[in-house]
């Protein structure tokens, strides 16, 4: 009986390939409406004041509390197994990510 219940319970997830291939982001804007969140992935490059959303999920608020909830596990997991994550803290993103600044 528990045998079948858990194989009523399994969701069958496909994996493209070039979803597996995964997308690259260092910034994360959130934003949120009365019956959404927003969260848009871009990738900075040094010394570029332009970027690109390279990918926007949109959540409701519910799964945006879950996948908070699944994010604070995971990180916790994370630093028992490797050690403390360390953030810098900062006022503002730094546009030229802490490196020299480009001249022409």
């Amino acid at each position: 009986m528990a045998d079948e219940q858990n194989i009523q319970n399994q969701i069958n997830i496909e994996l493209p390939e070039d979803v597996a291939e995964g997308i690259y982001s260092n910034l994360a804007i959130i934003t949120h409406s009365n019956s959404e969140f927003v969260i848009d992935f871009i990738k900075m490059l040094p010394g570029t004041p332009k970027a690109k959303v390279k990918s926007r999920i949109i959540l409701t608020p519910q799964h945006a509390k879950r996948l908070m909830v699944a994010l604070k596990e995971n990180i916790v997991k994370f630093e028992s197994a490797h050690g403390q994550i360390k953030v810098e803290e900062f006022s503002a993103f730094p546009m030229n990510f802490g490196g020299p600044i480009p001249q022409a």
